[in-house]
């Protein structure tokens, strides 16, 4: 099975961008299914009907977030219908509406979606994703090979642990959050591909997405401000290509992905 994973999209210059290149990366991959975090889509913050619908038609089948859910009152309500391609971690409370995780049927493929959140650096007080990942895994069918997960955490120690917590138990590690492509793609040892961060696809002349005059006054002199989002100019397209071998469910060939746009 042929996967492609994009990093956080952030705002409308995020979704312009993955509309011109996510098409041709389809093509070149040969693509059986795309998977994006969507948790920035509406304005950087949160996602709405319209913000996931248009991300939908270009080419995205289906999302995962972060802590960000919860911003657009509207997303978050839209997480109760099981119609919405979108979930959120599954370490949050259980009272929290949504899906932490999707089992998906495309085509002759059956596979899992996990999302997780980390604790490290996060000011919200979540469940420990590592026992909640074992009591997924345990829960899924064995039938189940192919499992996908996106860990939104702010350390890289976290991620880099989750990915060898989960070696040979599922497929791909995917970090998120940061918002910064990180260099280390590999396959670990049992055979599940890892990366760090994915990356975001948004505005490149910016801090992590944001107007980058805003979040450099907030530096000098420690006043919050809203944050604006460039809505064209520059934009970088960030993700991840896997492989899986649909008998084992380990990950055969990881390719980072990287493209710069204009907007």
């Amino acid at each position: 099975m042929n996967i492609i994973f994009l990093g956080d999209i952030v705002g409308k210059i995020g979704r312009r961008a993955v509309a011109k290149i996510l098409p041709e990366w389809k093509r070149e991959y040969d693509c059986d299914f795309v998977i994006a975090n969507g948790e920035n889509l509406a304005h950087g913050k949160g996602f709405t009907r319209n913000t996931l619908d248009e991300t939908i038609r270009s080419g995205v089948d289906f999302f995962t977030s972060g802590n960000h859910i919860a911003k657009k009152d509207e997303g978050l309500s839209l997480l109760s219908d099981k119609k919405i391609p979108m979930i959120r971690p599954a370490n949050y409370p259980p009272s929290v509406i949504g899906d932490g995780y999707r089992v998906i049927e495309t085509g002759p493929f059956k596979f899992a979606v996990i999302n997780l959140i980390g604790r490290v650096f996060i000011k919200e007080n979540f469940d420990c994703p590592f026992r909640r990942v074992d009591e997924i895994l345990k829960s899924l069918p064995k039938s189940i090979k192919i499992i996908l997960v996106d860990f939104h955490a702010e350390a890289t120690s976290e991620k880099s642990a989750m990915g060898w917590y989960l070696d040979g138990r599922v497929s791909a590690v995917f970090g998120t959050h940061t918002h910064v492509q990180t260099s280390d793609d590999c396959i670990l040892p049992n055979g599940t591909g890892f990366i760090t961060d994915a990356g975001m696809c948004g505005a490149e002349n910016s801090v992590i997405g944001v107007e980058k005059d805003d979040i450099i006054a907030e530096f000098l002199d420690q006043l919050p401000r809203q944050h604006a989002i460039a809505e064209d100019g520059p934009a970088k397209v960030c993700g991840i290509f896997v492989e899986t071998d649909g008998k084992t469910g380990k990950t055969v060939r990881l390719e980072r992905l990287f493209e710069r746009v204009e907007i």
